[in-house]
């Protein structure tokens, strides 16, 4: 069958030349990855041709400030190195397309990004070429086609703002910091507070002056119940225990009382489930649970939302997008995660009506929480297909979601005191899940273990009865200082604060730990350098707006107020840049050039004899010889994996051999000569008692393996993190 040109057929009432053209269109889809790509371009098929910008294809140059400060804070932009051949295919491909769809990431800089093709391409931004979906599936996209937009310009001009501030701060302050301190320094006005966070945080560690306490407890027999109780104090007179004197003359006084059941409270207690995952709180849960940097768990969490292939279903997005300070669900998916929860847990497990979570004040809500794309898609069934690392992730994030919507789990709480007929208060606190509800599936975990409940079975008591004291137990605790930031507990702070959005957590602390050697981690604890406490200090005393949280979140606020459309974002650069201009000058006038001395230490370079000095790089602290370039060796620090030698209870550390190999010993060596290729784990041998090591069955199973070659007895265990070293 043919067409002729110009005439219409008896079952059109268009031109068929029209159809013909229509038929034959070639639409262009314009994503940021590659991995996108591919994705998207087998859901929309013939008719669609889907190219990659690979991120950014245009910036404020590298060799100069590209801010014009006279001509009110307008940016110059030009194309980025390298981006010139991508550029060219898109342009190839532009020419010949029927319609160009600009499909960047949802948010700031996605729309930034859009705006910059559309200024290359030559297309109107006011015109329909903006489309945008939160997940990459087949349904998300294709309703995107069907309902392309503007370019939104105010979430662009957030996006200028934020590039023009951090380009005057970062271009203005760190020529400062090389002149006065060492080359290749810089400032930001994100990672700059994020520094300042952790050096207070370690400032208060060293001001720190422990203060002595005790602790005393009693094993209780009470009828046919055991249970340990402590001293509170006399009555409701809470008292606390100072000293060892003070110890021993409670026991003293409690040596020939008689005790009985005071009072009994017996309540119930709900716990709730947790929301989905915000990226923060995801960042954290994944540094928990599975020991990832918050680097990881971006890059991969970006892999399971650009799309994974699946055996028998090519490439499919798995998760919604990954970049949100939002607890909100689409109804839709509550409808299908309802089904599931019903059809597989039972209609206990099922609340009447649908969980809702309160989203932060402060958050943008601009995206649903992250959740699977497709709840039927269960982890165990794609498991195949995914690699250990996403995988675990996946499941991290599905499992949370399923449970968000679950009832909550139920306990039984039971609280006792005991009074000795001295007067003295002992009380025991227990309680016993009755329900499960959500913690089938999930369970928040926390910073430090010692928050989570007891949960073991509850004693049947009643008031008045008698109770037999077995020998008390005191205990000598120091207050300890607060703990140091993890990656995990400063993102925390940094959204507490207001300090940054979702995207900018993990390059920030990526900036802060690797390439400008601020902040060393250390058994993942985050320690500044002497390095970032100069610079630090530097910035306290010249900028303190800069390094100020306060000022850091109101200018947050502020460019949020510009993605709204309320706010002019060339006015707020301009009410920055007054005073911190008068900061620049008084800086470069009154700051001293700063000394860096090496620390030497105690280990003397193999190849020439000198003691070698510790020298940090992106990838943390080492030892290098201190006449460098004569002599260029070097050595790796040697890494505490927290694991105590089997042999005499020292610390274990990781080291490096002279081939390069990875091995473990203990750090009083030559004294003691323990030494594995295999990294021990703190776990014994529940079958002879000896130390056990780390082992690998395969790309997802993971082994704690007895070293005695006559036992080698195995574990197969579900949580490897903090041996993978993943962080």
């Amino acid at each position: 069958m043919g067409f002729a040109s110009g005439n219409s057929c008896s079952l059109y009432p268009v031109p068929c030349s029209l159809i013909l053209e229509e038929i034959m269109a070639n639409k262009l889809v314009i994503v940021e990855s590659p991995a996108k790509a591919k994705t998207i371009g087998k859901f929309l098929g013939r008719g669609y041709k889907v190219e990659a910008s690979q991120g950014h294809v245009r910036d404020l140059p590298k060799s100069q400030i590209g801010v014009d400060v006279e001509n009110n804070f307008e940016p110059k932009y030009i194309t980025i190195r390298g981006r010139g051949e991508i550029l060219g295919k898109i342009r190839k491909e532009a020419r010949s397309a029927s319609k160009i769809y600009l499909a960047t990431d949802p948010d700031r800089e996605g729309e930034a990004i859009s705006w910059h093709l559309a200024n290359v391409l030559g297309i109107d931004e006011d015109s329909a070429c903006r489309i945008e979906f939160h997940e990459v599936t087949s349904k998300a996209v294709k309703a995107a086609v069907k309902s392309p937009r503007k370019i939104d310009m105010d979430l662009v001009n957030a996006q200028q703002a934020r590039r023009v501030l951090d380009r005057l701060v970062g271009y203005k302050i760190s020529p400062i910091l090389w002149q006065k301190v060492k080359k290749g320094l810089s400032a930001g006005r994100v990672q700059s507070v994020a520094t300042k966070i952790i050096c207070d945080r370690e400032n208060e560690i060293e001001a720190f002056i422990p203060e002595e306490y005790w602790t005393l407890t009693t094993p209780f027999t009470i009828g046919d119940a055991e249970v340990t109780a402590r001293f509170t104090g006399y009555g409701e007179e809470k008292v606390e225990l100072k000293t060892r004197a003070e110890a021993d003359a409670v026991i003293e006084k409690c040596a020939k009382a008689t005790f009985q059941v005071a009072s009994i409270k017996k309540a119930e207690r709900r716990r709730l489930p947790a929301p989905p995952f915000t990226t923060s709180n995801l960042q954290q849960e994944a540094s928990r649970k599975l020991g990832f940097s918050t680097q990881k768990t971006m890059q991969i969490a970006q892999q399971l939302y650009e799309g994974v292939d699946l055996a028998g279903e090519g490439s499919q997005g798995l998760v919604t997008y990954i970049r949100t300070d939002s607890t909100r669900i689409a109804d839709e998916a509550v409808e299908a995660v309802r089904s599931l929860i019903l059809e597989n847990y039972g209609p206990d497990f099922l609340p009447e009506k649908p969980n809702v979570y309160k989203t932060r004040k402060s958050a943008q809500d601009a995206h649903e929480a992250i959740r699977p794309t497709v709840v039927d898609r269960r982890p165990e069934s794609i498991k195949p297909s995914l690699s250990r690392d996403q995988y675990r992730l996946y499941k991290l994030i599905y499992d949370r979601f399923v449970s968000s919507q679950m009832t909550p789990a139920l306990y039984d709480t039971l609280a006792v005191d005991i009074d000795a007929s001295t007067g003295a208060r002992f009380h025991f606190n227990g309680q016993k899940q009755r329900f499960a509800g959500f913690t089938t599936v999930y369970v928040e975990s926390v910073d430090d273990p010692q928050e989570e409940a007891e949960n073991g079975s509850l004693p049947e008591l009643t008031e008045g009865m008698a109770a037999k004291a077995g020998a008390m137990d005191a205990e000598q605790h120091f207050t300890q200082p607060p703990p140091r930031y993890t990656e995990a507990s400063l993102v925390r702070t940094l959204e507490e604060k207001g300090i940054g959005r979702p995207s900018t957590y993990s390059p920030t602390i990526s900036t802060i730990t690797g390439r400008r050697g601020y902040i060393a981690k250390e058994n993942k604890r985050l320690i500044p350098t002497e390095l970032g406490k100069i610079v630090n200090d530097m910035m306290c005393k010249n900028f303190p707006d800069i390094v100020d949280v306060a000022f850091t979140a109101t200018m947050e606020d502020e460019l949020d107020d510009v993605e709204a459309g309320s706010a002019d974002w060339h006015k707020i650069v301009s009410d920055f840049y007054g005073p911190f201009e008068k900061d620049l000058e008084k800086a470069e006038a009154s700051i001293e050039k700063v000394a860096i001395e090496d620390q030497v230490s105690d280990v003397p370079c193999e190849k020439c004899g000198a003691m070698m000095v510790y020298k940090m790089s992106r990838y943390g602290r080492f030892l290098a010889c201190p006449n460098f370039p004569a002599c260029r060796h070097t050595l790796a620090l040697p890494n505490n994996i927290g694991v105590p030698c089997p042999k005499c209870g020292g610390e274990l550390l990781e080291r490096i051999s002279r081939k390069g190999r990875k091995f473990y010993g203990c750090e009083k060596y030559p004294e003691c000569d323990f030494v594995s290729w295999d990294r021990p784990v703190a776990d014994k041998c529940p079958v002879c008692g000896s130390y056990m090591v780390l082992k690998r069955g395969g790309k997802d199973t993971v082994y704690h393996v007895c070293a005695n070659e006559t036992c080698r007895h195995r574990v197969q265990v579900e949580n490897a993190n903090a041996e993978d070293g993943d962080n």
